[in-house]
């Protein structure tokens, strides 16, 4: 029997694309204080009075044309419990390994429940978001502490709070876009999924992040900034690729106003298609699986936007998905954590 269970953790999804379901999962997901960082009575008025009763019927189509991709489930699900079973086959011996979404199902406390049984020695918790940010590998990881603090016995837990530099991850990406021969296309996007700037003003020791040097490097400072972590990112897959700098943009999707991180993906989208650019090839490396914001955000929603102002093709690259490379990598970034 193996002393160490480990726990993936994904963002999660609706049970169905049925308004039933994605109504619940809404409600769940911005509610998280961590998510939308208002107080208790704001954020309530703001979520449950009017996002998600307005925003209900949009989401379950958007949902449904993301199940219709999926063959009638969640791309989500598939991929990350093939991913799940990949790396369970490369950790037979060391370590059992769980997944868990952080909203809805298979919940946190469910699979926790499953593994107290098994009294580990030790849980290694793992979200799958590469970049650190309160509102994804945050909420996770407080998620788990919640749930474990209640056990009468604690055992050794160590938490992973994020893996962007982890080789496995970006050479998965980079060998997605390669197959795609990126000197064809006109510019590349890498698209990040947004976060208020208030947000990452919070994570920087310096003050705004504005103030800081986060397009340009990483240090001690602001290693836990998102903006930095994302630019970083892209510089790295960006040297595997051979490209300059003024070949591609960092830019963020997803945003609810006009105080998230600059520059906005669709604005860029639409700023380039004026210019005549006709192909663009576009990464989500926020996403370790392909997901609405992929799928139908860039792959459906981007493509009506270079439609709308000249013309041309949007290709998405692959999300690193249940791909060999992303599992050797996780692999290597879970081994050391692995009681013998």
């Amino acid at each position: 029997m193996n002393k160490t269970g480990v726990l993936l953790i994904q963002l999660g999804t609706p049970d169905s694309p049925e308004k039933k379901d994605v109504r619940p999962y809404l409600t769940e997901f911005l509610n998280d204080p961590r998510v939308i960082d208002f107080s208790w009575l704001k954020r309530s008025i703001l979520v449950n009075c009017i996002i998600v009763p307005f925003r209900t019927k949009n989401s379950s189509k958007i949902y449904k044309e993301l199940w219709e991709i999926g063959k009638g489930v969640s791309p989500l699900i598939t991929y990350t419990e093939n991913l799940r079973k990949k790396l369970a086959l490369k950790l037979a011996d060391q370590a059992d390994v769980y997944v868990a979404m952080r909203y809805k199902n298979p919940s946190i406390p469910s699979v926790l429940a499953e593994m107290k049984k098994k009294n580990y020695e030790k849980i290694v918790v793992l979200p799958l978001f590469p970049q650190y940010a309160s509102a994804s590998n945050g909420s996770a990881i407080e998620k788990v502490m919640d749930e474990v603090k209640k056990w009468w016995v604690i055992p050794n837990i160590e938490f992973i709070s994020q893996f962007w530099e982890n080789e496995g991850y970006l050479n998965s990406l980079t060998e997605n876009a390669k197959a795609l021969n990126p000197a064809e296309y006109d510019h590349i996007l890498f698209s990040y999924h947004g976060l208020p700037q208030s947000q990452v003003d919070k994570v920087n020791l310096n003050g705004k992040c504005e103030n800081c040097v986060c397009e340009s490097q990483v240090n001690a400072d602001n290693k836990f900034c998102y903006k930095a972590t994302s630019f970083a990112t892209s510089r790295r897959i960006a040297e595997n690729l051979g490209l300059t700098t003024d070949q591609y943009t960092v830019c963020f999707q997803s945003r609810l106003n006009d105080k998230w991180i600059k520059p906005y993906s669709d604005e860029v989208v639409a700023n380039l298609a004026r210019e005549g650019k006709k192909k663009l090839l576009v990464f989500s490396p926020a996403f370790v699986a392909d997901c609405l914001e992929t799928l139908v955000e860039i792959g459906v929603e981007y493509q009506e936007i270079m439609d709308e102002n000249g013309g041309g093709q949007v290709t998405l690259v692959p999300s690193c998905n249940d791909s060999d490379t992303f599992v050797d990598g996780l692999y290597d970034l879970l081994k050391p954590t692995i009681l013998p």
